[in-house]
């Protein structure tokens, strides 16, 4: 396992002991994170700061996101691959997808590299989480 998706898992963990959803993620340039950031949609009761948002903000104005790869614990969703696909990043790498899809082909469509690491460790953050917290798991993903 790589030392940025082990970022990654790093701010999924801050996520959920600060009582939100465990999904983290980070933003790697020339082979450094510039961005981190995880899932904040419980703890500021907003609800658009999904991991690559809060990831994408903390970078803050990089120009050009040419050369960067985006990763998530989690496959990103339809509203985190929008930004994904605006701000022209062109791989991301994602934990795992087999508790949610997410916006897999949409990213796949728009020219994303996607490659998913399919880690037990992933997997096993979000059942655990999902078997506490059904309906918090059911809001973050829009089927409550």
């Amino acid at each position: 396992m790589d030392e940025f998706i082990k970022a990654a898992i790093e701010e999924a963990r801050i996520g959920m002991g600060q009582g939100g959803i465990p999904i983290g993620s980070v933003l790697v340039k020339d082979g450094k994170i510039i961005g981190r950031g995880h899932n904040k949609r419980v703890q500021e009761n907003n609800p658009v700061v999904h991991a690559e948002i809060d990831c994408l903000m903390n970078a803050g104005r990089i120009g050009k996101y040419k050369g960067t790869v985006l990763y998530s614990t989690l496959m990103p969703c339809y509203l985190c691959a929008g930004a994904i696909v605006q701000f022209g990043i062109k791989k991301v790498i994602a934990g795992e997808n087999k508790t949610f899809n997410g916006a897999l082909d949409f990213m796949k469509q728009h020219g994303v590299e996607v490659i998913d690491l399919d880690l037990d460790e992933c997997k096993n953050m979000m059942k655990n989480f999902i078997e506490k917290n059904p309906d918090l798991w059911k809001e973050d993903i829009g089927t409550l």
